[in-house]
């Protein structure tokens, strides 16, 4: 064992002086000299530039929502002259300055008086004279759709049960169309 021992020392004491060996010098590299700067960019001369005119702002959709009462007398879906006249100036004249309908919603509304059944169907049948007043003013027919609410949303209470001409008269608010619509400004 020693003398493999000492076999593998001197091998690498060889191999170790093998590594430190110089070969021949080598010349030092010379230094480069260093190189020129570019040259600078040519500067553009400002020209006169045409005023930049921004573009439009899109225009925002309009929601408009008319709620208007006195538009049926107690227990009827006709529109008296004045409902008609609420509807040319705060719908019809309001959807005549818009380039594009979204949806027109026409939402019925009935008093408390009656049936819950007679007033979903009295408040669709007032929706739907709405609507076919709209339509006759020439506002496109596939653009309305209509809704019966009955007397599920009522915006005045009154007291009383019977029907006296009292209560008819104070439940008059709630015998009303709301019309909504959507539609992008011209």
């Amino acid at each position: 064992m020693r003398s493999k021992k000492a076999l593998l020392s001197a091998l690498c004491g060889v191999a170790l002086m093998a590594a430190c060996a110089s070969d021949e010098p080598k010349p030092a590299a010379k230094p480069e000299a260093p190189s020129p700067a570019p040259a600078p960019a040519p500067v553009a001369t400002p020209r006169a530039a045409a005023p930049v005119t921004p573009a439009p702002a899109p225009k925002k959709p309009a929601v408009v929502n008319l709620s208007a009462t006195g538009l049926f007398e107690f227990n009827k879906a006709t529109l008296t002259p004045q409902a008609r006249g609420v509807l040319d100036g705060e719908v019809v004249s309001k959807l005549k300055g818009l380039g594009e309908i979204r949806f027109i919603n026409v939402n019925g509304h009935a008093d408390r008086i009656g049936t819950p059944q007679y007033n979903q169907k009295l408040s669709e049948r007032r929706a739907e004279a709405v609507r076919a007043y709209l339509v006759s003013r020439g506002v496109e027919a596939s653009k309305v759709e209509t809704f019966g609410f009955g007397k599920t949303l009522p915006v005045k209470s009154c007291p009383g049960e019977k029907k006296t001409p009292a209560l008819i008269e104070c439940l008059q608010p709630n015998r009303r169309v709301v019309v909504e619509f959507q539609g992008t400004p011209r």
